[in-house]
């Protein structure tokens, strides 16, 4: 049979194990992707690891996340972040130059090559023909290191393309259709493929859409092939001697096959609060709008941005709403100012902010309470805008613009008839405006081995982890239901990422949208530890490893839960938390909240096989619970964490 896509990336860089689902493998990767929200800490891990200079072909720190300077401590870490630039041989993207994702799309990214980032939507290079996955920080780290990275083989899932979009559709239509279909854990342990005629309607940018919201359907990664319309954009960008051409082989078998007719979709809209609670945007037409976001890494091209000024020109949005456009990048809002788009959005009413993540993340633009959202963004998880009881919807550029201009949920097929409005051809510029000036490249060896890491008061050492005890008794602190996101954990936002670089401050805010009292309650099982109860899909959403290391800081023993989020289950045991699941998941409703929980022989209980018994001493019963540690990160967890292990061989 032929080779997918996928599977030729993963065999040209495969370093251990076989290519079954499955099955552990080990990956060389070429480059790596850091930004300031998860960069941080990946920095003091390499300082903990002792790294002299990076290993990596590539690898980039992007100041994006955390751009607010409402005090120091940002400012500080930035500082940190470039002296470790400066000190390891890594690029440092300035604040201001971009959102990570699309700015290494333009710059770095190459067809046929690997990275990890220490941000979920990494695979968003997927696009390019790249091998790109979402980890966490100290998966990154390890990478830059010149270590492989360890994952379990997927499934290759090929989703065939026919057709081509209507006007008043793209690509951000696509993606939500597959939400739709197939809910946030949809693509867990599996890389989509695209292919099929309709992929080449798409161009690169279109595709970007696609890959980077892969990460809401739990997928490894996305890729598409690298073929002609790759090539175009890597000419715009003046780098089309990086092409190469990776096309699946005619006869590729797929493990999941799936079909998509793009000709039959409509504008879609995702509701209050997951990316997967989707419908047509004709069956909610009419309800009010408070707020209308357009940007971040989920619709980040130049046309997502034209195509709004064009709907919005000579027109005014309406003033019931804030109407608010980020920049993805300082290059694409340098094309859009020439083509006459940034005027038009400003004439409207826009207010056009810097370029960079910004209210993705919760920094800014957060939503009054009782007013609903439309964004352009890859989420919309309960408080993740920064707003406790926020109330975000998901949706492409064209029905954001509507609804700006109307103050209620518009499709823009509706409006454009209304207005009389032809659906354009947009006059994109056949050379992108390339300024590499925010790019900082890496010092010489000589020079960086010189460099001292600058560290305000804000960052902390790494906390001791000790490792995992053989017996052990304690309370469950917290059950949470299903779909927990990392943002519910570890909460994103102007407060409390902030002390991102600062453990036991950021601890403070551990399950804070859940039960703020968590983090005093763990205070008084220290001598003990405790126990976390979830349902399916623990830990999905965003990669960052705060959300396992401060409940680890915390007493946190073990994650007992229905399934788990693939990086957060990986950050799990690089932290030295054990991630067990029920044998049987009904058992999920025979805990309670406060319930001790006992096991005894715990670490030869992991290492004989995949099961254990656990007692819950307040009720008198036993559960059986199993886990998918491979032996090396279970190594890893019974030393307390990876980094503990290093430190001990």
């Amino acid at each position: 049979m032929g080779r997918t896509v996928a599977h030729k990336l993963i065999e040209d860089h495969l370093v251990d194990g076989r290519m079954e689902p499955g099955e552990e493998i080990a990956l060389r990767i070429d480059q790596t992707l850091t930004q300031d929200a998860t960069g941080t800490l990946v920095m003091q891990e390499l300082e903990a690891l002792g790294l002299d200079r990076a290993q990596t072909e590539v690898s980039v720190q992007y100041v994006d996340h955390n751009l607010l300077q409402t005090d120091e401590k940002n400012a500080e870490d930035h500082a940190f972040l470039r002296s470790a630039c400066r000190r390891y041989g890594i690029w440092y993207s300035k604040a201001g130059n971009g959102v990570s994702h699309p700015v290494h799309m333009q710059r770095f990214g190459i067809p046929g090559k690997s990275m990890v980032g220490s941000d979920s939507h990494t695979p968003a290079s997927g696009s390019l023909g790249m091998l790109a996955i979402g980890v966490g920080g100290l998966e990154a780290a390890l990478a830059i290191a010149g270590e492989p990275v360890y994952l379990r083989m997927p499934e290759i899932w090929g989703v065939r393309l026919t057709g081509e979009l209507p006007p008043w559709t793209s690509a951000k239509d696509v993606i939500l259709d597959m939400l739709r279909r197939h809910s946030v854990k949809g693509g867990l342990n599996r890389i989509i493929e695209y292919h099929g005629p309709g992929v080449a309607t798409l161009s690169a940018m279109d595709r970007h859409v696609i890959a980077n919201m892969g990460a809401e359907l739990g997928a490894t990664t996305t890729v598409f092939p690298s073929d002609f319309a790759v090539l175009e954009f890597l000419r715009t960008e003046g780098r089309e001697d990086d092409y190469r051409e990776i096309l699946a082989d005619d006869d590729a078998a797929y493990d999941v096959t799936d079909e998509i007719d793009l000709s039959t979709l409509e504008p879609l809209i995702a509701k209050p609060s997951s990316p997967d609670n989707v419908v047509p945007v004709r069956e909610v037409e009419g309800t009010e709008v408070g707020q209308v976001v357009i940007g971040s890494s989920a619709n980040p091209g130049l046309r997502d941005f034209a195509i709004a000024a064009y709907l919005v020109k000579g027109r005014q949005a309406s003033d019931a709403l804030s109407f608010d456009v980020n920049p993805t990048s300082r290059q694409i809002l340098a094309d859009l100012t020439k083509m006459g788009g940034t005027f038009d959005l400003i004439s409207a009413g826009a207010r056009i902010h810097q370029a960079g993540c910004m209210g993705c993340i919760g920094m800014g633009q957060a939503p009054a309470v009782g007013h609903n959202s439309l964004r352009t963004f890859p989420r919309n998880f309960p408080g993740r805008s920064g707003t406790r009881e926020d109330a975000v919807w998901l949706c492409s550029p064209e029905t954001a613009a509507a609804s700006a201009l109307t103050g209620v949920i518009t499709d823009p097929r509706s409006l454009a008839e209304k207005l009389g409005v032809e659906y354009p051809e947009l006059p994109l510029p056949e050379r992108s405006s390339v300024n590499t000036d925010m790019l900082v490249p890496p010092l010489p060896p000589e020079e960086a081995r010189t460099q001292e890491l600058v560290k305000g008061p804000n960052i902390s050492d790494l906390p001791d982890m000790p490792p995992l005890p053989n017996e052990i008794e304690a309370p469950v602190l917290l059950k949470v239901g299903d779909n927990i996101s990392t943002d519910e954990i570890s909460p994103a936002g102007a407060k409390a990422l902030l002390f991102r670089s600062n453990v036991p401050q950021l601890a403070t805010f551990t399950f804070d949208r859940i039960d703020p009292t968590y983090p005093r309650r763990a205070k008084a099982t220290e001598d003990t530890g405790h126990f976390v109860v979830g349902g399916d899909n623990y830990g999905q959403g965003s990669s960052r490893e705060h959300a396992a290391i401060t409940p680890r800081y915390l007493g946190l023993h073990a994650v007992i839960a229905k399934s788990f989020a693939r990086i957060h289950w990986q950050n799990l045991a690089n932290f030295g938390i054990l991630a067990l699941e029920f044998a049987d998941p009904a058992d999920y409703d025979r805990i309670d909240q406060g319930d001790v929980l006992s096991v005894r022989d715990l670490r030869d209980s992991l290492a004989d096989h995949g099961e254990l018994t656990i007692r819950n001493a307040t009720k008198g019963e036993d559960y059986r619970l199993r886990h998918q540690l491979s032996p090396r990160q279970l190594e890893a967890v019974v030393a307390g964490g990876r980094i503990p292990m290093l430190a001990r061989s």
